[in-house]
């Protein structure tokens, strides 16, 4: 047999080495990605925190806890969800992490598409006695994620993140897509409200509003589907065929999306106002003129309607009576609400604290580096973020 030269031995011993170094190279990249943020307490030592706890002490908030999501190179977050007891984060490249809202602790991580795919909207089912609930419910075992992601229609098992099923639509959608136990409601590019089996996707019927309009917003019901449009529309119809029970019709075309909160629907219209609406009869409650036109749909708490003004500030208004509580010429967003207090974001990079009693301003605390959050209207926690994947959840000490 032929020996192999010394150089040739050490040529191959060189390329195995180097395979090998790639190998691990490879598998180590992998590793830190899939193996999710490290979460930290404000309790730890030295953490490069969002928002310093000496600041927001002052502020009268703390840390409950702090994440850092598997950001790749040039990677950034992009939305935040509340769904449930679970946050969502998306980021460009559409990897998404989904944490525990209580410890911030990581479900999954994954890529939910390829990067470039657009994710249109979150939702979350969970049957309650044979009802759906949609984006408040608690808990999520034995729920279903679902999301349009390019044009096909994905079910997310919760729990790991994986595809439950994948259904390729014919038709682009103009809005997210909902869904009760029985159906799937699509809004179509065709200006018609597609509705679809959950079993097997099939198509059962259709329906549009009668001027033809564009749907901008679908709410799904065990006992009704509610849907608006750009015209102005808001119509109800009844869950398994193309049958109207109420129709409200705005000045202006509907900002998305319609807020459902109980037995009232409160929609921004683009002809200024802002309606509560009865749910089950269509019927106005009451309205408010708001001084420009509305191009965000309002935040609603246990009794404030918050909403966005362009180019006037937020608008806080009584839900009851419509009448207006406060305007905060700065004010972009509600971040949470606690003990009649108003957290809100503003344009200036700063947490503003209103009295929604007083009507008063009470304190502010410097949130700079904040770039990304999400509104919570169910209880006084705070989700807020950073492009490069610091998120954190913050609470009120008093």
């Amino acid at each position: 047999m032929a020996k192999m030269s010394k150089s040739g031995a050490n040529s191959k011993f060189n390329s195995k080495f180097i395979l090998g170094l790639l190998f691990l190279c490879v598998a180590a990249g992998c590793a830190a990605r899939n193996s999710g943020p490290g979460q930290r307490t404000a309790s730890d030592e030295l953490p490069q925190w969002l928002v310093s706890p000496q600041l927001l002490a002052a502020g009268k908030l703390e840390i409950l806890w702090q994440n850092e999501l598997p950001m790749g190179e040039k990677e950034s977050l992009e939305q935040l969800f509340i769904l449930g007891n679970r946050i969502y984060a998306l980021s460009d490249r559409n990897y998404m992490v989904s944490l525990n809202r209580e410890k911030g602790n990581v479900i999954f991580s994954r890529f939910v598409a390829r990067a470039g795919f657009p994710v249109f909207g979150l939702g979350l089912y969970k049957p309650v006695q044979g009802a759906a609930v949609l984006s408040k419910v608690e808990g999520a075992g034995g729920n279903e994620l679902f999301s349009l992601i390019g044009n096909k229609l994905v079910e997310i098992n919760p729990e790991f993140g994986t595809e439950r099923s994948v259904k390729r639509l014919l038709i682009s959608a103009t809005c997210p897509i909902a869904r009760n136990s029985s159906y799937f409601y699509l809004g179509g590019v065709d200006r018609r409200m597609h509705v679809l089996r959950v079993g097997d996707k099939v198509q059962v019927f259709e329906v549009a509003a009668q001027n033809d309009s564009m749907i901008t917003s679908i709410i799904a019901d065990e006992d009704f589907v509610i849907f608006a449009t750009d015209a102005g529309n808001v119509i109800s119809i009844t869950p398994d065929r193309p049958r109207r029970l109420w129709q409200f019709d705005a000045a202006g075309g509907i900002v998305a999306p319609i807020v459902r909160d109980a037995e009232s629907l409160f929609v921004a219209g683009k002809d200024t106002n802002v309606y509560r609406v009865n749910i089950l009869t269509g019927r106005l409650v009451w309205k408010y003129q708001t001084e420009a036109v509305l191009d965000r749909a309002p935040r609603i708490t246990q009794g404030v309607v918050y909403q966005y003004v362009r180019g006037k500030g937020l608008l806080a208004i009584d839900k009851e009576s419509g009448d207006v509580l406060w305007l905060l010429a700065e004010g972009v967003d509600l971040l949470a609400e606690a003990d009649g207090k108003a957290y809100v974001i503003t344009n200036a990079g700063a947490l503003v604290v209103m009295d929604n009693k007083r009507a008063k301003q009470l304190y502010s605390v410097n949130f700079a580096p904040v770039s990304r959050y999400t509104a919570n209207v169910t209880d006084s926690k705070i989700y807020i973020a950073d492009k490069a994947g610091r998120i954190a959840c913050l609470k009120p000490v008093e």
